[in-house]
């Protein structure tokens, strides 16, 4: 996998954060000559992501630095599995310790929440997918992890996907006149439109829209506006999705379901990092 000139360089800043001038307790303590291997281990069951991340903030510390995965991204494992090794100087790998730690951590945990969404709609047309609502600065990690655990990735930012939203049309004065607009600047991309009603569906589906967000519907408002669509665009339900009600929301026959929870509410897998002899 090739890492972004600009998410190495946060990793960098993510070091320089926690590591500051130096490591006090480690250069007091542990001689600069001296080598270790370190083994990273699941204290929990979840699905695995950020070795690529991890691998990355060895490379910036010490490129002789050896990280060696037993696992790959997008891996379910279990309390005890040993997930990977680095070996190398004592103090690199202490200093490389939570950064690397952090970021393994919030990437498995976002993995395995969407591994439990998809999951529960498995065997329904709908698709999970994911939205801007992302760690500032984390956005390519956090969305790369959401396609580990089985999702997929709605637009990455403002700049490659047209979606009208409430604010848009409420500045523009109507649905139809913003799908024009939108239309006549950028004719080439696929235009979706956020509704709150079926009459605002129904106006969306006559100018032209691509694809329809349903914006917190109630899931027999989502079926009525499937069946009114009739296949014509593709239909996206959004709003306070959960894994209580996310099988309800599927079976009313949506295509999608973007789910803001898989970023922004995922708690943290449980792995450790030890040093051993």
């Amino acid at each position: 996998m090739d890492i972004p000139a600009s998410v190495s360089e946060l990793i960098r800043h993510a070091l320089e954060e926690d590591i500051g001038h130096g490591d006090i307790t480690t250069s007091l303590i542990v001689p600069p000559d001296n080598t270790s291997r370190a083994l990273y281990i699941a204290k929990g069951s979840f699905v695995l992501a950020g070795l690529p991340f991890a691998r990355e903030v060895f490379s910036l510390l010490d490129p002789e630095t050896r990280f060696t995965a037993f696992y790959h991204d997008g891996a379910k494992v279990s309390r005890g599995d040993v997930l990977g090794e680095v070996s190398g100087k004592t103090r690199i790998l202490l200093a490389g310790e939570r950064v690397s730690l952090n970021l393994l951590q919030r990437l498995s945990g976002i993995a395995s929440l969407t591994s439990q969404f998809v999951d529960l709609v498995r065997g329904t047309k709908a698709r999970i997918v994911d939205t801007r609502k992302t760690t500032p600065g984390l956005r390519f990690m956090e969305k790369y992890a959401v396609k580990m655990g089985g999702g997929l990735n709605h637009r990455f930012g403002l700049f490659d996907g047209i979606l009208i939203k409430d604010n848009h049309i409420e500045e523009v004065g109507s649905i139809t006149d913003a799908i024009s607009l939108a239309k006549a600047g950028h004719h080439l991309t696929k235009i979706e439109v956020e509704v709150e009603n079926l009459k605002d569906l129904q106006e969306a589906i006559e100018a032209g829209a691509d694809i329809i967000m349903l914006d917190n519907m109630p899931p027999q408002d989502m079926a009525e506006a499937v069946k009114l669509a009739g296949g014509r665009v593709t239909i996206e339900a959004s709003g306070n999705m959960s894994l209580s009600n996310i099988k309800e929301v599927a079976d009313t026959g949506v295509d999608l379901i973007s789910v803001g929870a898989l970023t922004h509410s995922a708690a943290a897998a449980d792995i450790s990092m030890k040093i051993v002899k």
